[in-house]
């Protein structure tokens, strides 16, 4: 909302429904109207995506190296769009079109062409942050997930317009526009990159690269937060911004929040876990260096017990303490032998919310000592490409609607046939 072409527009906008309805409450329920038409217009975009890719292909799209790839380019022009260096626009052929149509249609039909074009005028301001949040909501890999994040950002787009309507004196208590607005798009740039470093650690995870670990991850979030504090104090200047005469308290307030947070991700460096980041930085298990990790502790019998290698874990690592195993029946077998109850692991290397689990839940000792002496821990990768299956093995998928041929389609069609589930962590 807070955006150079979405902002000025909410009093032009208002004024002229208070204009055209002749009564105040017609007025208001043009303008109620209008903002519905705006959040049908993003609900319908976001159920599209749905229907032409469904669950099961999301969810093999969130895992995808190709994918992350992708979007990492995404977000990173969508950022150097924010910091100023070019506009992302629609053909002005079409933008056009839908204006005119607003202006010759008459009725409900009016005002949803007028909500059309707002949605396009306003792209260059609203596309790189469509664009995130439907890479986001997609890379979840949930049915509904991109309809329910662009109901989320329409509704947040249309209420503004909404409540001026109903009640005319929010208007007088609006900020003005001006410089201020500009620099909420180059914050937001700054955010964008550091998205789209999520996006590269993924594909890092899943293509075994091993080039991308958590401590160039953190290095370059640590310096892009410094930098947008150091922004925010007007210590930072792009060509486009306008002379910073004072610091305001709320850009100070922000600009403190963001050089704090580059500082407390300081010691991660280090080995320190930094929960706040569970999920977003590449796993423990990337970093070459812990400070900690030469303490000596006692050593559980059922480590002692544990093979000394088991299968894929040249390509697979288990979560720092716990042992693994990354083979079905491998697992099946040596819980047998050991007479132990299996704890099955349905996880992914994209998953944040499996490292989100491990890293906050796992680790707490009265759950992670229960893993580790009362069960055998399983875990079944379902975004492991690389590693391929034995003839054997291969077998067609009515739920992939293709071959298990490799980890990753083998372990996500056993998920979903067997547990009737296709969501991680499970």
């Amino acid at each position: 909302f807070f955006m150079p072409c979405i902002f000025p527009m909410v009093p032009l906008t208002v004024s002229y429904f208070m204009k055209k309805g002749g009564s105040r409450q017609k007025g208001i329920a043009q303008a109620i109207i209008y903002g519905l038409s705006i959040i049908v217009i993003y609900v319908a975009v976001g159920l599209l995506i749905t229907v032409l890719f469904g669950s099961a292909k999301l969810n093999e799209l969130s895992s995808s190296g190709i994918f992350n790839i992708l979007f990492f380019v995404l977000l990173v022009v969508f950022a150097v769009s924010f910091f100023g260096a070019f506009e992302i626009t629609l053909p002005s052929a079409f933008v056009n079109k839908i204006d005119q149509k607003a202006d010759n249609t008459k009725g409900l039909g009016g005002l949803f062409f007028m909500a059309a074009s707002l949605a396009l005028v306003s792209f260059s301001c609203t596309g790189p942050i469509i664009g995130t949040l439907l890479v986001d909501a997609s890379s979840k890999g949930e049915l509904l997930g991109p309809a329910v994040g662009m109901f989320g950002f329409a509704l947040a787009l249309a209420l503004p317009f909404t409540l001026s309507a109903i009640f005319p004196g929010f208007l007088n208590n609006m900020p003005k526009s001006g410089g201020w607005l500009n620099s909420v798009k180059v914050c937001l740039g700054f955010l964008e990159l550091a998205l789209a470093l999520k996006f590269l650690s993924s594909a890092d995870l899943v293509w075994h690269w091993g080039w991308f670990d958590r401590e160039v991850f953190l290095v370059l979030w640590i310096v892009i937060f410094a930098m947008m504090g150091f922004y925010l104090l007007g210590k930072l200047k792009f060509s486009h911004d306008s002379t910073l005469a004072y610091i305001s308290v709320p850009r100070l307030l922000f600009a403190i929040a963001s050089i704090s947070f580059a500082v407390y991700m300081v010691p991660g460096l280090w080995g320190a876990p930094l929960k706040a980041l569970s999920g977003l930085a590449p796993p423990m298990h990337t970093q070459d260096f812990i400070l900690s990790a030469g303490g000596s502790g006692p050593v559980s019998q059922a480590s002692l017990d544990f093979p000394k290698s088991v299968k894929h874990d040249k390509k697979l690592h288990p979560p720092p303490g716990f042992n693994v195993f990354f083979d079905l029946e491998e697992g099946l077998a040596y819980a047998k032998l050991v007479k132990k109850p299996i704890m099955l692991d349905f996880t992914g290397h994209s998953c944040v919310n499996c490292r989100k689990m491990e890293d906050n839940v796992w680790i707490d000792p009265a759950v992670g000592n229960i893993i580790k002496e009362k069960y055998v821990l399983i875990q079944l990768y379902v975004d492991e490409r690389t590693i391929k299956m034995p003839a054997d093995k291969i077998h067609y998928s009515e739920y992939l609607k293709g071959e298990t041929d490799d980890l990753g389609r083998w372990n996500q069609d056993f998920q979903a046939t067997k547990y009737g589930s296709n969501s991680q962590p499970y």
